[in-house]
């Protein structure tokens, strides 16, 4: 016996009184399923402001998208009443398989969320018929349903980082929880009034429960972290990677200006080297180590530089801030004695950075977290072909950043 399609109906859209499925009609030429639902008159009308007992007032004819029925679209159609209250006025009765203000089911944007997740915009709007503004669209909702929802927690480990938004030096400031690995805010620019826009949204108490800061050593940020963070010179930390990154910088400045000396006396010995200097000594081959051997051993001056930054990269195991700071402060000396500007340039930047430099060595702080979200977030820009602006770049680092709870709550 075949189940009465209006009672099957009722069970896919998982509806009860006062709604019920009045009517199933397939349009085989449009490749639609229509589904006629309507509002039980006899239930009563109440207002969905207060739940007190009401009057219709009118009623508006309303469609919703659903998941597919096998090959044919699937399309929800319902007059809903509008209820007049005596003290809220007129409002529109909240149905029951869709959020308001959206044109598709709760189920159906489930579906969507769930293949953003894994795919682009422009591919999810491709294989579900959507308008790339639709699917834009759900995505928006998600993140603005994920954000209310994220309940006011205390973080005491946070890192802050900037990622390219677009060329041209444009970027975003990216603060992430650096124990669950998740982005608690994204703010244009990297200015300081960006990052003060976070630290204002947080309470005293949350302010006072943070217990680190990793940063690169950006002037904006640290200014910022030191007017609103309470006893913020012993928490913000320069993590070894951005010292690295910075010193790495210097070796090649160095390596750059000696291989354009060397080449007018037609000397090649530093052409094609430049990754061998930057890389890291533990993940080099055996093959691409004998190279470097030979190079650092000579008297160029990219290998005193390289020496300057390994030497500066063992500095990092210390335990008592007292023995850190003695040897950091030999290296500071060493570095604006040898006479290549790349590295004295850096070694005073070490230098009036210092006490953030032992803050991460004493507690043992690494920005570890907040460069694999940095990867993360390029890897997101990059599959949807860039950004046109910077609230689609946002919503898109929540979405797949934010650990939100993005789903409809039907």
């Amino acid at each position: 016996m075949l189940q009465d399609p209006r009672d099957l109906y009722t069970g896919i859209l998982g509806i009860g009184l006062p709604w019920r499925v009045t009517e199933v009609e397939l349009r085989k030429e449009a490749g639609e399923l229509h589904v006629m639902v309507s509002y039980a008159a006899e239930s009563g009308y109440r207002c969905p402001e207060c739940g007190r007992r009401g009057s219709r007032k009118d009623g508006r004819l309303r469609r919703w998208r659903h998941l597919d029925t096998c090959q044919y679209k699937t399309i929800v159609t319902c007059d809903v009443p509008r209820v007049s209250c005596a003290e809220h006025g007129v409002h529109q009765v909240p149905v029951a398989w869709a959020e308001q203000r959206t044109h598709f089911t709760a189920l159906f944007e489930v579906s969507v969320i769930d293949w953003l997740k894994e795919t682009s915009i422009v591919a999810v709007a491709r294989r579900m018929d959507l308008s790339w503004e639709e699917v834009d669209g759900v995505m928006t909702r998600a993140v603005r349903r994920g954000l209310a929802r994220r309940k006011r927690e205390r973080v005491a480990h946070l890192g802050v980082d900037e990622t390219s938004f677009q060329k041209r030096h444009e970027y975003v400031t990216v603060v992430v929880d650096r124990t669950r690995g998740r982005v608690l805010y994204v703010g244009d620019d990297r200015k300081k009034k960006t990052l003060e826009a976070f630290y204002k949204g947080l309470e005293p108490k949350e302010l006072a429960a943070i217990e680190t800061v990793a940063m690169d050593m950006w002037d904006p940020y640290i200014q910022a972290t030191l007017k609103h963070v309470p006893n913020a010179g012993k928490k913000i930390c320069f993590d070894k990677f951005h010292v690295a990154k910075h010193l790495g910088e210097a070796v090649d400045q160095v390596r750059r200006q000696e291989h354009r000396t060397l080449l007018k006396q037609g000397d090649e010995t530093l052409k094609g080297t430049r990754y061998l200097w930057l890389q890291n000594p533990e993940n080099m081959s055996e093959e691409r180590w004998q190279d470097l051997e030979e190079l650092r051993r000579s008297s160029l001056k990219s290998a005193r530089a390289w020496q300057l930054k390994e030497v500066a990269m063992g500095l990092w195991g210390y335990l008592r801030p007292g023995w850190a700071i003695k040897a950091w402060r030999w290296w500071i000396g060493w570095a604006q004695r040898c006479r290549l500007e790349p590295m004295r340039r850096r070694a005073r930047m070490v230098k009036e950075h210092l006490w953030g430099i032992i803050n991460a060595i004493v507690k043992r702080v690494t920005n570890a977290a907040g460069e694999s979200m940095n990867a993360k977030i390029q890897r997101v820009k990059r599959m949807a072909c860039g950004y046109r602006n910077r609230a689609r770049f946002r919503n898109a680092i929540y979405f797949h950043c934010g650990d939100l709870d993005l789903y409809p709550a039907e």
